[in-house]
């Protein structure tokens, strides 16, 4: 007998990576589970941002990936770029 799995529903939702572009740096986007982004910066690994309450975005730490509670403008604006990206 065949037994068919459920697929988990975060499967489901998983987004496309796609580019953003901030003045004339490309950073690639790579959505992951739990609404966390996994940021390439010209091509290399550069960050993990969430996004928090209303339009506040955090940074996550490398290792721990905990949320840093620092206030960062570039995550600011890639967060910013991935909202408007979303719609």
């Amino acid at each position: 007998m065949i037994s068919y799995k459920t697929v988990p529903a975060y499967l489901c939702r998983m987004e496309e990576p796609f580019d953003i572009e901030l003045g004339d740096i490309t950073y690639s986007v790579f959505p992951e589970e739990d609404g966390v982004y996994a940021i390439f910066k010209e091509g290399i690994d550069y960050i993990k941002i969430q996004k928090d309450d209303g339009d506040q975005w955090l940074k996550l730490d490398k290792e721990t990936e905990l949320p840093l509670f620092t206030e960062d403008a570039e995550v600011q604006l890639i967060g910013k770029e991935i909202t408007q990206y979303l719609g």
